[in-house]
């Protein structure tokens, strides 16, 4: 095999391997917008009183607080989820 043959079969397998990345990402994308949507609708008040479900919720809002900005714009637009500041403020009062 030539060193040319190999290169060639060096970028097809990145190739492969990036484009099995960018499905991954997109896949992790949809769950960490959907998961914003449920986290940014969710009223604390009404979670149940189990701690393990505190604590669930609050490891999730503190991944998603994580997040670059970038990414969590990525994230909703995968989901189609749209800011509404009226609904944020209205949750702030």
């Amino acid at each position: 095999m030539t060193i040319h043959a190999l290169n060639d079969q060096e970028v097809r397998l990145l190739r492969n391997e990036i484009e099995l990345l960018m499905a991954e990402r997109q896949r992790l994308l949809q769950v960490a917008g959907a998961a914003a949507v449920l986290v940014a609708n969710l009223d604390s008040d009404n979670l149940p009183d189990d701690q393990d479900t505190i604590d669930a919720a609050e490891v999730l809002a503190e991944s998603l607080n994580e997040l670059s900005e970038e990414t969590l714009k990525d994230a909703l637009e995968v989901v189609r989820a749209e800011f509404d500041p009226d609904a944020q403020q209205a949750a702030a009062q």
